[in-house]
């Protein structure tokens, strides 16, 4: 991993960001045959990451590029079920076997295992160059047009000269906020969400379940290595407030609402800087591509955790925009226009994700009053029955829309080993 100082990188497409997004349009591209330079603000994959839930449509993606069964093989848990478990009572049974092969299954797969094959894979063409630990500081133009980024810390920085920069760093883009791009941000979620991890003990389930105890509602999956995530939700905005009444008292309210871990609870959770805070919310830019510039996956646009769509429509947005770039490398255009082709249907297919996530969020984590509690039985059997359910289903698994790789577009061969790429 490269870590010169003071020096100008010259690359047909630079990637702000080595996430889901942004490490598989890399992949695309350099198959295409493009210079790509990554930069990233991180130091190493081997961190704490949220989202590691792939569900089919991003697997089917991913195995078109060569880089699931590597990431599998480091570790990863199939689950066959999402679940709605309200005291005990099954209400909601959605069974991933339903669906086609060879992908019937949600993977809990540990990101850095993704990241790791897909950075492995890059870095197998002489085309690739990764700067980690180089958060972008400043844009570099000509004119209105985005011409490459200026990276590193203190007095280690770096040039990067681009015909093309994409913006793949997160919901908080800096490199959206430099090119001056405005987030418009839609509060329509009642909850926020505190993740955690404890030991997964003796218990067993390979299925993903949301749990209405007691109290906030919760979602629960075991997680590889002999680990579980816990999301216990909090009211939108609320966290102050609970934080106020002490860990104790926060340590018991997640234990009465996940009984069947909370010795794990009371045992693992000893200070709230043991608790991550996820400020759920859902938003988008209101530009997706600029002269020089385009915004990919969470820097347009940001989603709620429910029904596990981040890395799916990150992974779709690389597969999207791959087409998009290799035709402007082709042309020379690199303005805002030939850069945005995609944006209008992409668009319509995230607001219809939006408005998903918002029935999911109503439907299993709204009241828990009487009402809510004598209707909710009722909605979810009743949907179970219909073709309605399936084809929901297909939607949260693989999107609106098929999206599948440009293979016919590559023009540099997939390197058999990491060898034969160096000879």
């Amino acid at each position: 991993m490269d870590r010169s100082t003071d020096t100008d990188t010259a690359t047909d497409v630079c990637v702000v960001g080595a996430g889901p997004a942004g490490l598989t349009l890399a992949l695309l591209m350099l198959r295409s045959g493009a210079r790509v330079t990554v930069v990233e603000r991180s130091r190493s994959f081997d961190r704490e990451y949220r989202g590691e839930i792939l569900q089919p449509g991003a697997m089917s993606l991913l195995d078109d590029l060569g880089v699931l069964s590597g990431a599998r093989a480091q570790g990863a848990y199939e689950h066959t079920r999402f679940q709605l478990v309200e005291h005990g009572r099954l209400l909601m049974d959605i069974d991933y076997g339903t669906l086609p092969g060879p992908y019937g299954f949600l993977l809990s797969l540990p990101q850095r295992h993704l990241l790791t094959e897909l950075y492995e894979a890059c870095a197998r063409y002489p085309a690739f160059t990764y700067l980690d630990g180089s958060g972008v500081r400043e844009l570099v133009r000509d004119g209105p047009a985005v011409t490459g980024v200026v990276c590193g810390t203190g007095e280690r920085h770096r040039t990067v000269r681009a015909r093309v920069v994409v913006a793949a760093d997160g919901r908080y883009s800096k490199t959206r906020h430099l090119a001056g791009i405005e987030q418009r941000r839609l509060d329509v979620f009642a909850h926020d969400i505190l993740w955690f991890r404890v030991p997964a003990g003796k218990r067993r389930d390979r299925h993903v379940r949301v749990h209405r105890t007691a109290g906030n509602p919760v979602l629960v999956y075991d997680s590889y290595p002999d680990s579980v995530q816990i999301g216990w939700t909090l009211p939108h905005n609320g966290y102050r407030e609970i934080a106020e009444a002490g860990i104790d008292s926060l340590r018991k309210r997640i234990a009465q609402a996940v009984p069947d871990y909370a010795d794990q609870v009371l045992a693992q959770v000893k200070e709230l800087s043991d608790l991550t805070l996820l400020d759920v919310f859902s938003g988008y830019a209101t530009e997706w591509a600029a002269d020089g510039l385009v915004l990919l996956g969470d820097s347009a646009h940001t989603h709620s955790p429910i029904g596990a769509q981040g890395i799916n429509l990150a992974v779709q947005d690389a597969v999207l925009l791959h087409p998009v770039l290799t035709a402007a490398l082709r042309s020379g255009d690199f303005g805002k226009e030939a850069l945005s082709t995609w944006v209008p249907d992409r668009r319509r297919d995230i607001e219809q994700v939006f408005a998903l996530q918002a029935r999911q969020s109503k439907a299993m984590l709204g009241g828990g009053g009487r009402v809510g509690r004598a209707v909710r039985p009722v909605v979810a059997r009743v949907l179970a029955r219909t073709p309605l359910f399936g084809k929901i289903l297909r939607r949260i698994s693989y999107g609106s829309r098929p999206v599948a790789v440009r293979s016919e577009l590559f023009t540099e061969p997939e390197p058999l080993c990491e060898e034969a790429a160096g000879a």
